[in-house]
């Protein structure tokens, strides 16, 4: 029997092991890098171990330190989470030789699926080796690894040199391994994947199918179970193909086997995770059953029932991004102010109110779930916990995320892989109603400020406020605020933490939390209106802007705080460069991202080389205009 834990993890998973492991009687064991050191996964556990360092490198990916962070704190077990060393077979080596038990499948499974290309060739799947145009278009794939990293779709057969160049260095740099595939990519296909779980006795469940089509940047953002709308001799190719996966591999514990369907029914294997999948929770949801527990029972010996649970309902899952989703996904840091949700969702975070964002790992705060009797109920339901929820710091997706769970496409269930590349312009329109948190802002602003006097007979000039570019021109009356420019608007009342508005006869509160510049300690930083129909995020214009911001023309700031990890081949002052030519490219949270030129013209200055760290705004290059240059 387990008596403690080591989870080789961090935030939300790290979190979600402990939950389990405090029901089961289990002690746990956190590890942490130096930014962790009071992370939420951290203040949970009932001892935390420190791995010097701050880089991923340097810390959850040192399988030799976790070992020893195990068996300084008395651990008897390892649980890898997802991500960082889940599915590396030499550490669950190590856990099993330093006397550790290891929460996962044996390493022979972990190896045998750890390369796409090795797991396609022993089920029998061949990957493409040669394209021509005829084949086009197609995907590059790193072997090893997941998560979106060391993909390119090619179209044209000319970009293909280039696209396997890009993907072979972020796999690299990303899973120290460059090895990269070429397969056929699917237009409008459904990502589609069977959970498993599997015990020490023979016995393989198929826990159900789940659809992951929503996606962005070939990351998971919307997950359900059951895929909706699939033929049932399609669910059962599915389960058998996963079944023999396993089986093949001598596999135990929880896993997942990925496809791709297209249009016409056909599916596509794609990969096995051998591991815990971020999405988990909507399989237990639907089936009643605790995944990690099974985990922990499975590597203490227990044997599965002969056939698992039945499904019950239908769930959906929503992933909570710190990024901006209209400005290319951009990762977001700062301070977490508030993140509460209303009841009737499990929510599972790394997060509690007053936490740091930082810039060394995902992006994700936090993974809500609705189980429901139908569909469309729990669809429902999601889409109206977000809506509601209080999400209090920098920019997220969570209005993205209701659209799309509103979207027609996915509530008929038609949504695909592309479901983002179609509608994201339309998904990331400024919010309705926007207008009118910005008037509550202002007022809530004026209830908090009273002025001398409070108000005058004669009349006098009003007072301006200005947020995300709506400007608010209000005045002080003996009743009262009047708007000047809002004469549909009453205001019933004001105070300074809730504005009631009556708009067209229909009158609404606006809840207003303003949160101040820890640097001024006095201005309002981002003012945050959660209104029953929405929430909105409000930066205030200053009324007296530093007048010592400046850059000078053709200037790249760097737009995300992260690490440069690479720069373009041959790149150097004095090179010329054409608009839209990528120069370099940041990690931040685990994603890249590439910075590329302004505008055509001359690299004047570079002072960005593979290593640097850098916070947002911190000047990467200049590039001279064209323009100027003929001008000169």
């Amino acid at each position: 029997m387990i008596r403690t834990l080591l989870v080789a993890n961090r935030g939300e998973i790290a979190c979600r092991v402990f939950r389990t492991c405090r029901d089961l009687g289990i002690a746990t064991v956190a590890v942490h890098s130096d930014p962790d050191a009071g992370a939420l996964h951290v203040r949970r556990a009932d001892a935390a171990v420190r791995l010097p360092g701050a880089a991923p490198a340097d810390t959850y990916l040192r399988g030799d330190l976790v070992v020893k962070a195990a068996l300084a704190a008395g651990a008897d077990a390892v649980h890898p989470g997802y991500g960082f060393l889940s599915e590396n077979a030499d550490f669950a080596r190590a856990v099993l030789d330093a006397g550790l038990v290891w929460i996962g499948p044996p390493p022979e499974a972990i190896e045998a699926m750890a390369s796409k290309t090795r797991a396609k060739k022993l089920l029998g799947v061949a990957s493409l080796e040669r394209v021509t145009a005829g084949d086009l278009p197609v995907l590059v794939k790193a072997a090893a690894g997941g998560g979106g990293r060391g993909m390119r779709v090619v179209r044209e057969l000319a970009d293909l040199p280039a696209a396997l160049e890009a993907a072979r260095a972020e796999a690299l740099s990303a899973f120290g391994d460059g090895e990269v595939f070429v397969e056929p990519y699917v237009e409008g296909g459904r990502h589609v994947e069977v959970q498993i779980l599997a015990d020490t006795h023979g016995t393989v469940w198929p826990l159900g199918t789940r659809d992951c089509s929503l996606q962005r940047r070939h990351q998971k953002v919307v997950e359900e179970a059951p895929a909706p709308g699939l033929p049932q001799r399609l669910t059962e190719s599915l389960y058998e193909t996963a079944v023999r996966a396993a089986r093949a591999t001598g596999y135990t514990g929880a896993g997942t086997v990925e496809f791709l369907v297209a249009a016409d029914g056909t599916a596509h294997f794609l990969e096995m995770n051998t591991r815990l999948q971020v999405e988990h929770p909507v399989t237990e949801a639907l089936h009643g059953i605790d995944l990690v527990a099974q985990q922990i029972r499975i590597a203490e010996g227990a044997a599965l029932d002969a056939e698992p649970p039945r499904p019950r309902g239908h769930a959906v899952e929503a992933r909570l991004y710190a990024e901006d989703p209209a400005a290319g996904w951009t990762p977001q840091t700062g301070v977490l102010h508030r993140l509460a949700f209303p009841d009737g969702v499990r929510v599972d975070t790394g997060y509690a109110d007053g936490d740091t964002i930082g810039v060394h790992y995902d992006a994700l705060l936090a993974k809500a779930v609705a189980h429901a009797p139908t569909r469309a109920e729990a669809v429902r339901a999601l889409a109206r916990a977000l809506e509601s929820a209080a999400v209090h710091g920098p920019p997220t997706n969570r209005d993205l995320l209701v659209r799309s769970l509103r979207h027609p496409e996915f509530t008929e269930g038609r949504a695909d892989t592309g479901f983002y590349d179609r509608h994201l312009a339309a998904l990331t329109a400024p919010p309705p109603g926007e207008a009118y948190a910005a008037v509550a802002a202002a007022l809530a602003d004026a209830a908090a400020r009273p002025g001398p006097g409070a108000w005058r007979n004669v009349p006098s000039q009003p007072q301006t406020k200005t947020y995300n570019g709506h400007e608010v021109r209000y005045r002080r009356t003996r009743d009262g605020h009047t708007l000047d420019d809002h004469p549909d608007v009453r205001v019933v009342s004001a105070t300074p933490a809730e504005v009631r508005l009556d708009v067209g006869g229909v009158v609404r509160p606006y809840r207003v939390t303003a949160y101040t510049d820890p640097r001024t300690a006095h201005a309002a930083h981002v003012v945050h209106v959660d209104t029953p129909t929405g929430s909105h995020r409000l930066t205030p214009r200053p009324r007296f802007p530093d007048p010592t911001v400046r850059t000078a023309p053709g200037s790249l700031l760097a737009p995300m705080p992260g690490t440069v990890v690479r720069v373009a081949d041959g790149l150097r002052e004095g090179a010329r460069v054409e608009a839209g030519q990528p120069l370099l490219w940041l990690e931040a949270m685990k994603m890249e991202h590439r910075v590329t030129a302004p505008a055509s013209g001359t690299l004047t200055a570079l002072h960005a080389a593979p290593g640097h760290q850098v916070e947002v705004g911190t000047l990467l290059a200049v590039v001279s205009p064209a323009q100027e240059e003929d001008q000169e």
